[in-house]
């Protein structure tokens, strides 16, 4: 417990310094989540071994990768999803994902590298959770840009969620793909309640509203029970728990269809001033900077590969979006830029994926290392790049679609 102790003094001290340095950088163009990831790799065993990712230090981690996927799941609007730049997003997915699971085959068949399913999944990513503070402090979640990110990074994250359960999971793609269907019919069975519960009327709902502004704090203890909840049930089914997380955001979302600004403060304070921090010095924490400088050229190439195979796609099919009515381009060229890099920047799925490729024995670690190098140089680059190509104009509002 001793040793818990004092890896999460240095954990704290890195989520502390990490915004501070991040405020020095003018614009703030380096995000604070590359120089988490870099203290991690400074602390941890493959540095100056300051800390190490215990068994508790361990749940906090897998905590914050919750609480990350929940913020992501709740920000996601299912008219959105469903409209016509939502079913775009999905097709551009699965464009995406056939488009890596060709190429990491042709590579394959070289002998150049293993777990190619692991690594389709990985190219085929968006960090949307990781994106969300930074389109937030850009001032974008209420522009055209803003919400085609949102799109595509929904479906960036829940797609290659449910690609690691069907494909990677330990039973067969027939059996995981019936777990996915009974754990989203049980998940969404926990919406059933609150039709009743959230009325105004409702004896219920009114303890509940009263016990938010105690030391009951009901309203986040109730988000935190439907996070684990989901993630347990996950885990019966042999998925990962991110889909869990991710369904836990997605049907808090349900339940509070206008939101709740209190609510919002209340778990963005828990997530991002504990978890979510612990979350991103972990993950570099696992970072083996020696295995990384022996394959610069990987670490390249699979950079290079994200920006084909997810940020290309993106950017073609923004650029040829048309508004409705008009038949005049939705988004100019620099516009539709900004949405594939953004598009192609992730690094929690690829830090997922690793871990589950890595504990089936399908890669090592010194390859997931270089992997998770190149999620966190996506988190650098990609962000970077779309704020330097944004309009001098500013941000305009968002039109409303049918």
């Amino acid at each position: 417990m001793e040793s818990s102790f004092v890896s999460l003094l240095w954990i704290a001290l890195c989520a502390v310094i990490a915004p501070l340095l991040a405020g020095l950088v003018p614009r703030k163009l380096v995000p604070e989540v590359v120089i988490l990831l870099i203290a991690g790799v400074l602390i941890g065993p493959f540095g100056l071994r300051l800390a190490t990712t215990d068994d508790a230090i361990g749940i906090l981690r897998e905590l914050g990768l919750g609480m990350l996927f929940l913020l992501a799941g709740y920000e996601i609007e299912i008219s959105e999803l469903t409209g016509r730049s939502g079913r775009r997003a999905l097709v551009v997915w699965l464009i995406c994902l056939g488009i890596a699971l060709a190429v990491v085959s042709l590579i394959g068949l070289t002998g150049l590298i293993h777990a190619e399913t692991a690594l389709a999944i990985a190219l085929c990513s968006t960090a949307l959770g990781t994106l969300l503070p930074i389109l937030k402090d850009g001032g974008l979640l209420g522009s055209k840009v803003g919400r085609a990110v949102m799109n595509h990074g929904a479906f960036g994250e829940l797609g290659p969620i449910i690609a690691m359960a069907v494909l990677l999971g330990t039973a067969g793609p027939a059996e995981a793909v019936v777990a996915v269907i009974m754990f989203a019919l049980i998940a969404g069975a926990v919406t059933l309640p609150w039709r009743r519960i959230r009325r105004e009327t409702s004896q219920i709902m009114g303890l509940i509203r009263a016990g938010s502004e105690t030391t009951g704090q009901t309203t986040v203890r109730l988000t935190v029970l439907l996070l684990v909840g989901l993630s347990v049930l996950a885990e019966v089914f042999e998925l990962d728990v991110v889909l869990g997380a991710f369904a836990a955001g997605f049907i808090l979302r349900q339940a509070l269809p206008r939101g709740d600004e209190q609510l919002e403060t209340k778990l963005n304070g828990l997530a991002f001033g504990l978890l979510i921090p612990i979350f991103f010095v972990t993950s570099g924490m696992a970072i083996d900077p020696r295995a990384v400088a022996a394959a610069p050229l990987a670490l390249v190439l699979f950079v290079g590969m994200i920006m084909i195979v997810r940020g290309l796609p993106v950017f073609a099919s923004s650029k040829l979006e048309r508004e409705l009515g008009t038949g005049r381009s939705m988004f100019n060229t620099r516009e539709s830029a900004r949405i594939g890099l953004f598009a192609a920047t992730g690094l929690p799925i690829i830090v997922a994926v690793t871990s589950t490729a890595v504990s089936a024995g399908q890669m090592t670690s010194a390859n997931a290392s270089v992997l998770v190098a190149g999620g966190a140089v996506t988190v650098l680059l990609m962000p970077l790049a779309a704020t330097l190509l944004g309009d001098r104009g500013g941000v305009r509002p968002v039109r409303a679609e049918s």
